[in-house]
């Protein structure tokens, strides 16, 4: 039986693990063929170690694995030619794109006002401006193909508030207005634009020391044994977080054509958390 995107394109940013590997190798156990984008390499504001080139290989295995074709390339979303120049890379190989998923993003935390202007920077240009590059730079092959569907990655921090990631929360609700807007324009076109928003999802962006000591400050030393309470308390439904899995499955929701007439929507994925 054919799977829900057979002969179709997809490209996923930040492919190389956690939530873009699993989206990348979803959407192409449902047939479709994919261009994965990944920066490996690490970011200097970053306080979490980021994906590597092994990383962005072993997520391009696995989807051959699954018989599918893909196309792995290192590229920065906030570096609109080098971006561009991998989406025209995936379209001379794939021929064409059907689905784009905008998920590339990074964290890092302080006070609004204290912020180094290079921090509140970096995450705003990828968080943010990665978005519109990559949307910038494929929706003309999405037109092109007939139409389609491009998912956008927020987040909980776009529909709750918590202190000390204002960046990350601006970055996140400016993502809903890209997508809102984009909905708007490309409704013309057949192409659906929708916003998706995760709780806590378990990826190496969660599993870190780092992370671990926003939710436990009080420990010199924490474990991911140690957060699990912490995190738990955010959710309606008790679990502390959701798996990259749950998440992937809205994005083939979005992406396939169960949701042909769902377009500036915004989803959570979150346990609750918008309730709680």
């Amino acid at each position: 039986m054919a799977g829900k995107l057979e002969g179709r394109v997809a490209l996923v940013t930040g492919a190389a693990r956690g939530q873009g590997r699993s989206h990348a190798v979803r959407l192409a156990r449902e047939g479709a063929d994919v261009v994965a984008i990944d920066i490996c390499r690490q970011m200097a504001n970053v306080p979490f170690p980021m994906a590597t080139a092994d990383d962005l290989a072993e997520t391009a295995r696995q989807i051959e694995e699954l018989d599918r074709r893909v196309v792995a390339v290192e590229a920065d979303v906030r570096d609109y030619a080098a971006l561009s120049a991998a989406v025209e890379e995936g379209l001379a190989r794939l021929g064409r794109l059907d689905v784009v998923v905008a998920n590339a993003g990074i964290s890092s935390n302080g006070k609004l006002h204290e912020l180094p202007e290079e921090v509140w920077r970096d995450v705003i240009d990828v968080n943010l401006t990665g978005v519109w590059h990559t949307c910038k730079a494929t929706v003309p092959h999405v037109i092109a193909a007939g139409g389609g569907s491009i998912v956008l990655t927020s987040s909980m921090a776009a529909i709750r508030t918590w202190q000390n990631i204002g960046h990350y929360a601006a970055a996140k609700h400016g993502v809903v207005g890209i997508a809102r807007v984009l909905a708007a324009e490309l409704a013309p076109h057949r192409v659906r634009v929708n916003a998706i928003h995760p709780t806590q999802v378990n990826t190496p962006m969660l599993d870190n020391e780092w992370s671990f000591r926003l939710f436990r400050p009080d420990l010199e030393n924490p474990t991911k044994a140690d957060v699990v309470g912490p995190m738990t308390a955010l959710n309606a439904i008790p679990v502390p977080w959701v798996e990259p899995e749950d998440v992937s499955n809205a994005v083939l929701f979005l992406a396939s054509n169960e949701a042909r007439y769902i377009t500036g929507a915004s989803l959570p994925i979150d346990a609750g958390a918008s309730v709680v």
